[in-house]
C-alpha cells in the first residue's frame, strides 16, 4: 500500500506522511534516519500501516530480526497513541517506548477492533537506532 506525501501521517504526529514518516522509508538508505527511539517506533507503526515489510526487517536489530515478515493486509492500523519514553535520545544507547495501536479487520458493521499494547525496547548502533524486542499486552 501506498502512503500519500501530502496526508496526515498515519503516526498521529500531526506532520504530513512525507515530512514525517516518510522520509525515514524512503530514505534509510540515503541515510534519512529516525534520530530517537519513539521516531523510529512512529515510522515503524507508519510502515504497519504501509505494509512495509521490508522497512520493518531493515530496522530490526539483526539479533532479534526474523528472517520474514508477513503482514495481515486485513488489519487496519487506525491510531497510535505513545504512552511513555524513557531515554532513546538522539545520544542515547538504549530507549524503551509504550505505545497503545488501535485496529480494525473488516470494513462493515461486524469489525472486531482491538488495541495492541507494547512496551518495545530499543538500542542505537553506530549511529542508528533499531528495534530490538517488545512485551506485548
Amino acid at each position: 500500500m501506498t502512503l500519500d506525501p501530502d496526508s496526515r501521517c498515519p503516526c498521529c504526529s500531526g506532520d504530513t506522511y512525507g515530512a514525517c514518516c516518510g522520509r525515514f522509508h524512503s530514505g534509510l538508505s540515503a541515510g534519512a534516519l529516525p534520530p530517537t527511539a519513539e521516531a523510529l517506533m512512529r515510522s515503524r507503526y507508519s510502515a504497519f500501516v504501509g505494509l512495509d515489510a521490508a522497512y520493518l526487517l531493515a530496522t530490526w536489530h539483526p539479533s532479534t530480526r526474523p528472517a520474514t515478515l508477513e503482514l495481515d493486509e486485513t488489519t487496519q492500523w487506525r491510531r497510535l497513541d505513545v504512552v511513555r519514553t524513557t531515554a532513546g535520545g538522539p545520544f542515547d544507547t538504549q530507549g524503551t517506548v509504550d505505545f497503545a495501536a488501535h485496529w480494525r479487520e473488516g470494513g462493515d458493521v461486524s469489525a472486531r477492533r482491538g488495541v495492541m499494547r507494547e512496551h518495545s525496547r530499543f538500542v542505537r548502533e553506530g549511529g542508528r537506532w533499531f528495534y530490538l524486542d517488545g512485551d506485548a499486552s
